[in-house]
């Protein structure tokens, strides 16, 4: 066993056979969950608090199932209506959670670094659900679960990231591990939703989809962050969408096996093609929303397993 983390709050920490061994496991998870299989003694005893200081769909549920799947006592705390409207802090929060005994801790907070703050803070493990524009590890990690998947490899790989990248904390965790995984990335995007300092990530620019997209194998689409924006970054979504909206005419730039992401949810007829989208042959969006419940589940019990470990006093093993 590699994976030694307390937490999971970014891709940054992990070293390519950490990633692989997650990966592996939630593989093995995704097989149990379609046989209907899936181990309910895992995390038997213990506590997973989710606490979504945003609004979430997918990324809750996902992790929500993962636990009870698992065995773990599930509560979703709605921090909207929370002590927080009150005036308590973060820290102030954090230590009330901490003073329940909580096993396992999954939040996900508009501003970039309050989960780590708040892993500082707890004796449980943190699993970061998405912080601002910082990371969303696990949507990452789902990511590259279904390109393995698609594409029986997650290595030497030309994949192109496209749409909003400045604001989106999915493409800066899959950036990360994408390139840890010694993949060729492109980012493709107009300059106004281009991160300052890219030069520096390691990866192609692209402001036009049609040269960006020439003969890759994964197209990775993003969903325009318009509560992130406080500005005019795009003239209209109507002129957004023929620019650097994916359709037909755009994926036929890509390899003929090319497969579609995205991470949801979607504006149709924004940044994809509802047609796009629904092309079994060529999208993996649902795929992507299955292989979330499977790694959101491999990264707690290896978490769990390292806490266990922690708090008696052993090794922790496979």
């Amino acid at each position: 066993m590699t994976f030694r983390h307390r937490h999971l709050l970014g891709i940054e920490p992990l070293h390519p056979l950490e990633i692989t061994e997650l990966l592996d496991r939630a593989d093995h998870y995704a097989t149990l969950n379609r046989e209907g299989r899936a181990p309910r003694d895992v995390l038997a005893g213990l506590t997973q608090i989710n606490m979504f200081f945003e609004n979430s769909t997918r990324t809750q549920a996902s992790f929500e199932l993962a636990g009870k799947r698992l065995g773990a006592d599930v509560m979703n705390m709605a921090m909207q209506a929370s002590s927080l409207k009150k005036g308590e802090t973060l820290i102030d929060t954090a230590l009330t959670l901490n003073a329940m005994r909580p096993d396992l801790l999954v939040v996900r907070h508009p501003n970039s670094g309050a989960v780590d703050l708040l892993a500082q803070k707890v004796n449980c493990a943190v699993l970061n659900a998405g912080d601002g524009r910082h990371e969303h590890p696990t949507q990452a990690l789902l990511d590259a679960l279904t390109i393995r998947r698609a594409k029986g490899r997650l290595h030497r790989l030309s994949i192109a990231i496209c749409g909003d990248i400045a604001h989106s904390r999915v493409a800066r965790s899959n950036i990360m591990l994408l390139g840890k995984m010694e993949n060729r990335l492109r980012l493709i995007a107009p300059p106004t939703l281009m991160p300052s300092g890219v030069a520096e990530f390691g990866v192609e620019v692209f402001d036009d989809m049609e040269e960006g997209l020439k003969d890759v194998d994964v197209v990775m689409m993003l969903r325009l962050q318009k509560e992130r924006m406080d500005g005019g970054f795009i003239p209209s979504e109507r002129e957004y969408f023929h620019r650097y909206g994916l359709d037909a005419a755009k994926l036929a730039h890509a390899k003929d096996d090319a497969i579609v992401m995205h991470p949801g949810p979607m504006n149709r007829g924004v940044e994809i093609d509802g047609t796009i989208a629904d092309d079994i042959n060529r999208s993996v969006i649902q795929e992507q929303v299955e292989m979330g419940v499977a790694v959101r589940m491999a990264a707690m019990e290896l978490l769990a397993r390292n806490l266990r470990a922690e708090r008696t006093g052993t090794e922790a093993t496979a």
